[in-house]
């Protein structure tokens, strides 16, 4: 229409023009300067006033914070699929695009769409039913009325959730109406993992606080001992001093073990590229730990099966691979029988089925009083002990078996634990194989006159 009467106009004025030109020939020019100029600003303004404004089929947006249910078809940015004609087609292709489980519920409490997730979360049947029959969460249900009354989404954080256990945090919104049909959005974002992380971190704390505390209490009341009643007591003054400096050596060895902990982790996604040998990393434990070993009469037997002498390189950090085998050897030596051997085995493994790559085991064996098959998930936590006052005596840190872990992920390894009471336990960790150079191809001999035969020389004939 408005495209028309600009038309209209235009002609109008081209049409009045050419009458006054007929008439005053000899003003032609004055006449025909602003009728062309007439004529170029109506059709600019035309111009311009298109290019701003929007068709009438595209200014149906959806209205911020609302949801848009017109079907495919009516909606110029998305295009028809199958099956959109259905009731709940246009809302199903909105709530799929949530990377959580949605639902839209209309002010009913039925059900109108959901998205799979949902589905995999509050059961396939979901749709068209009643939200309170189907959640039967009092804190979700508050949390939909308050969102109806108030505007903004509501924020709530609940457990237990149709299938699973898991923590979520649930967002309510009210999405406005359509067709007379008042609607809200929840959506449900899966925060367990956030909260067994904080979980864990608030039972690090606790716990390293914890071991740090008892020996510098202990520290301090003999302190406060040597100072007062003891001070003029040298047995009672060199028996204290001894417990002070075990103390103190425990504290020392729990913050380096933090410390150690703590470094390991800022580098768990760097994967080492080193290639090291393994056997000399084995003799290097042995040395270390001699004296141990022969002040409990234990002998360390170290193995490489049928390839003891051509065991294959391995791609690690070298001092972290020493640091794992001190703490399984160490381990072995303080929960193992005195007198029993701690056998060491080396073997490789082929790239066979699940495991893409060849790898090297390393399994540790003792021969002690095994452990329940209840601790058993439990021995890679931070400062878990299945006899906290035994490996306190002998000097367990706690910490031991969890930095193991952390360097064997580092080295996309596998670490497992297996023991039975009364038996013994078997550490074993793998390493991935370093690939071998292909062989070099074997050097052309050249002959040379050591090694070429000279044909035979015929006697010569003499013809007369």
């Amino acid at each position: 229409m408005k495209a028309r009467a600009a038309g209209a106009l235009a002609a109008a004025v081209g049409l009045a023009a050419a009458a006054a030109i007929t008439r005053f020939p000899h003003y032609a020019a004055f006449i025909l300067l602003p009728a062309s100029f007439i004529v170029i600003v109506i059709l600019l303004r035309y111009r311009m006033r298109s290019s701003t404004e929007t068709p009438h089929a595209t200014m149906t947006a959806t209205p911020p914070g609302s949801f848009d249910t017109r079907p495919a078809a009516a909606r110029r940015d998305v295009p028809a699929a199958d099956g959109e004609a259905r009731a709940d087609g246009s809302d199903r292709v909105g709530i799929e695009a949530f990377g959580d489980p949605a639902l839209l519920v209309d002010g009913d409490y039925r059900v109108i769409a959901a998205n799979r997730l949902a589905h995999s979360l509050f059961g396939a049947r979901i749709v068209t039913d009643d939200l309170r029959l189907v959640l039967r969460h009092p804190v979700i249900l508050d949390a939909v009325r308050f969102a109806a009354a108030n505007p903004g989404p509501v924020e709530r954080e609940v457990t237990g959730l149709g299938s699973s256990d898991g923590a979520y945090r649930a967002r309510v919104i009210d999405v406005g109406e359509a067709a007379g049909m008042r609607r809200t959005l929840l959506t449900f974002a899966d925060i367990t993992q956030t909260r067994l992380t904080e979980r864990m971190r608030v039972d690090f704390v606790a716990n390293a606080s914890h071991e740090l505390r008892t020996p510098l209490a202990t520290l301090i009341g003999f302190i406060e001992t040597l100072q007062g009643p003891a001070a003029e007591d040298e047995p009672a003054r060199r028996r204290f001093l001894d417990i002070m400096g075990r103390e103190a050596a425990r504290m020392s060895r729990l913050i380096d073990d933090l410390l150690s902990l703590s470094r390991i982790e800022l580098d768990k996604y760097v994967r080492p590229q080193t290639v090291i040998d393994l056997q000399p990393l084995f003799a290097d434990v042995a040395k270390t730990l001699a004296m141990r070993l022969e002040g409990d009469r234990r002998l360390l037997q170290i193995d490489g099966g049928e390839s003891e002498f051509r065991l294959p390189q391995v791609v690690a950090d070298r001092d972290q691979i020493l640091q794992v085998l001190h703490n399984l050897i160490s381990n072995a030596l303080k929960y193992g029988r005195s007198g029993s051997p701690i056998k060491v085995r080396a073997e490789r493994l082929p790239a066979v089925g699940t495991r893409a790559e060849p790898m090297v085991k390393v399994t540790v064996t003792d021969e002690g009083d095994g452990i329940a098959p209840e601790h058993l998930p439990r021995l890679t936590e931070r400062f878990y002990r299945v006899d906290t006052k035994r490996s306190r005596s002998i000097g367990g840190t706690g910490l031991g078996l969890a930095i193991v872990k952390h360097i064997i992920e580092r080295h996309r390894g596998q670490f497992e634990v297996a023991s039975r009471p009364g038996e013994g336990t078997r550490v074993s960790f793998t390493l991935p194989e370093a690939a071998r150079p292909s062989p070099l191809p074997r050097p052309v001999v050249l002959p040379t006159t050591s090694n070429v035969v000279s044909p035979p020389v015929l006697p010569a004939v003499s013809h007369k």
